[in-house]
This record gives structure tokens, C-alpha cells and sequence, in this order.
């Protein structure tokens, strides 16, 4: 069974529609690593519009260009990339295509699929957010700015039901980023006040 997991950078306030001007100020070698390691996790690439349309507008010409990160480029393009999108597409980079149907159903095909590894979700916070609500992510890959971006779209979305997590591993960069792996997980015992006195 394949992993879903989702990549992000966030701030300290949970904000994951990332502003260049609070985020690469932080981006040392440290992370680097981190991120091409959550790339490892995986052989597809699931994907929502915007992601895409970024991703696609940048990185084909960086692999071109044949500077410093045109080898990541390259990995990217190599790929498979499935778009999650309303919208027929007409795709130029290499190794794209339109997710097909129902976007649940779709996920848990390719989770099932034993020709896939594993299932990385880079931002496409609807995606996410989607994933989330059905049980499908397997793991959130957070990498937390030291920062209260203070606007923008946030990971967690309005609900009536929270979602209980288990920290897997956790690692503080330099720059006070802190790498954090959060796997899904039961909802702890029920307890109030009087199960908690005790301990203060």
C-alpha cells in the first residue's frame, strides 16, 4: 500500500499559501535536504492547478537553463505527475497528466496500485484538505517557519471533527525552522478537568 504524504512550508500560525518574502529568508541547506528527502518518499506527484501551473511555469526552464538546481528539475520532470483540476488540459511537461474521476476514488486506486511506491503532495492545499477529510493522507511533512505570517490560507480547514496526530520525527534548524512528520492517529481517551488536576 503506497503512502500519501503532503510536503508543506508553514508558519508558526499555520499558514501554507507561501509569501517569498517570509519564506526563502529561511531556506538554508537544511532545508534543502529536508525537501529533497520528502521527494525520495515517492514516484508520483499529485497535484492541484495552481501547484501545477507554478511548477510547470518554472522548473521546465530551470532544467534548460542547466544551473545549479537543473538537476532537481530534471528529477521533476522525470516524474509522473498527476493534475487534479476541474478542467480539461493540454499538458507540455513531460510526464503530466489529468487525474481521472472522483479525486478520493482516484487516491485510493493509486494507494492500492502495486506499481506505485509512494504518492507526494507538494502544497495544493484543497488537495490536501480534501485527503484530509476522507482518512487518506498517511503522513504531514511540515517544515515550520519561525514566523506569524499573519494572512493567507491556512492547512486546516473549518470542521466538526479534529484530526488527532502523532509526531513521528522532529528535527530544529539553525534558522529556527523546525521539520516536524505528523502521521494521523486515533483519537486519544475521552478525559476533563478532574482526570487532568492531578497533574498541575
Amino acid at each position: 500500500m503506497a503512502k500519501v504524504i503532503s510536503t508543506l512550508f508553514i508558519s508558526a500560525d499555520g499558514v501554507a499559501e507561501i509569501d517569498p518574502d517570509w519564506h526563502f529568508p529561511y531556506f538554508d541547506e537544511n532545508m534543502g535536504r529536508a525537501v529533497t528527502e520528502d521527494y525520495d518518499t515517492s514516484d508520483v506527484l499529485l497535484l492541484g492547478r495552481e501547484t501545477y501551473d507554478s511548477f510547470a511555469g518554472a522548473w521546465p526552464d530551470r532544467e534548460e537553463a542547466g544551473e545549479e538546481d537543473a538537476s532537481f528539475a530534471k528529477r521533476l520532470g522525470d516524474t509522473r505527475k498527476i493534475v487534479v483540476s476541474r478542467r480539461p488540459r493540454e499538458f507540455t511537461w513531460r510526464n503530466s497528466e489529468l487525474l481521472g474521476g472522483d479525486l478520493v476514488e482516484a487516491v485510493t486506486a493509486l494507494k492500492a496500485d502495486d506499481g506505485v511506491a509512494g504518492i507526494l503532495i507538494p502544497g495544493s492545499l484543497s488537495v490536501v484538505q480534501q485527503l484530509l477529510a476522507a482518512g487518506l493522507v498517511d503522513e504531514l511533512r511540515l517544515l515550520v517557519h519561525p514566523v506569524a505570517a499573519r494572512k493567507g490560507r491556512k492547512l486546516f480547514d473549518d470542521g466538526e471533527v479534529p484530526y488527532h496526530l502523532k509526531v513521528a520525527a522532529t528535527e530544529v534548524f539553525p534558522t529556527g525552522v523546525i521539520r516536524v512528520i505528523y502521521e494521523l492517529a486515533d483519537a486519544p481517551g475521552k478525559a476533563g478537568y478532574d482526570d487532568a488536576k492531578g497533574q498541575v
